[in-house]
């Protein structure tokens, strides 16, 4: 019988990718999500899919007594920098008080590791080093960013008090098909959608701003990989970073979106440069990204058009 294990925000953009991932792996999944953000439709037919809440320790109970998952591939959260700044104790709700409960579920059922979806960009918020490696001093400038922090210093508690393992890998901007383009959405998936809808595409800023974008696909293959390797903190990212500007330019090219770019305020709270260095995760985990930003992209917007 194949090891199972449990995915929460399973339904969502990311999580549904890595559902994907530990299926093609040979895994058993459970996916755990209350379906706020993330849709049935995303999660993989072969995955078992329990509607909850992770906040709801009854339920996690019910759950991970009935799969007893070897890991959990703790995806769910929320993750807009500026409603964070509106909201500090819904983050703190949703992304600390949660993360302990999916902890205390898992080291009372016995699973042996838990994969943490953490963020690059958001924990190291304005620094000098870039790439930026992970013992970069942690400057958080949102509330996302500090529940982010916090969570992966419960992982560290966890596994010294009670020897529950952890890679808590810590994202660049993920993109790729599935995104939404609303809400909780990452800047490629806006502008493919305004896009393709002849709709006019807003860059926030003077659009010089720099991210390390990485696909989806590389994210989900970073989790399989840390399931069996590696112990700690990871960046997952492409160490090369691309300003606002460039990727505009290419979705319009793909796109045929024929407007001019047009330029918004700048947003509050948005780090103004943001790269990871991948090198430990290429050390430790074997992992590196395979999809170069071009061909990531154009696979984006040919999602979108579909």
């Amino acid at each position: 019988m194949a090891d199972t294990v449990i995915v929460t925000g399973g339904a969502g953009f990311i999580g549904s990718h890595v559902v994907d991932a530990f299926i093609e792996a040979g895994y058993g999944v459970a996916v755990i999500d209350n379906l706020h953000g993330g849709d049935p439709a995303n999660v993989n037919p072969r995955a078992r899919l329990y509607r909850a809440d992770i906040r709801d320790a009854e339920a996690l109970e019910r759950i991970f007594a009935a799969e007893k998952p070897v890991v959990v591939s703790h995806q769910a959260a929320l993750a807009d920098v500026r409603q964070s700044l509106a909201c500090p104790d819904l983050y703190a709700d949703v992304n600390i008080i949660g993360t302990i409960r999916v902890l205390e579920a898992s080291r009372r059922h016995g699973a042996r590791k838990v994969i943490f979806a953490s963020t690059g960009g958001a924990i190291y918020g304005e620094t000098d080093r870039i790439p930026t490696p992970e013992d970069a001093d942690a400057r958080p400038l949102d509330f996302y960013g500090v529940s982010k922090l916090a969570c992966e210093y419960y992982l560290s508690s966890y596994k010294h008090n009670y020897g529950l393992d952890y890679c808590a890998l810590r994202y660049g901007n993920v993109y790729g098909p599935r995104q939404n383009a609303k809400g909780e959405a990452g800047v490629v998936a806006i502008f493919a959608a305004k896009m393709l809808r002849g709709e006019q595409a807003i860059i926030n800023g003077d659009g010089r701003q720099t991210r390390d974008f990485v696909y989806v696909e590389d994210v989900a293959r970073a989790n399989v990989l840390a399931a069996t390797r590696g112990s700690g903190i990871y960046n997952i990212g492409t160490g090369i970073a691309a300003d606002i500007n460039a990727i505009f330019a290419h979705l319009a090219q793909v796109t045929g979106y024929a407007l001019p770019a047009v330029h918004g305020p700048a947003k509050p709270g948005e780090v103004r440069r943001s790269c990871l260095d991948p090198s430990k995760a290429h050390r430790e985990l074997g992992w590196e990204a395979h999809v170069p930003l071009a061909e990531g992209l154009t696979k984006t917007a040919q999602s979108f058009s579909c």
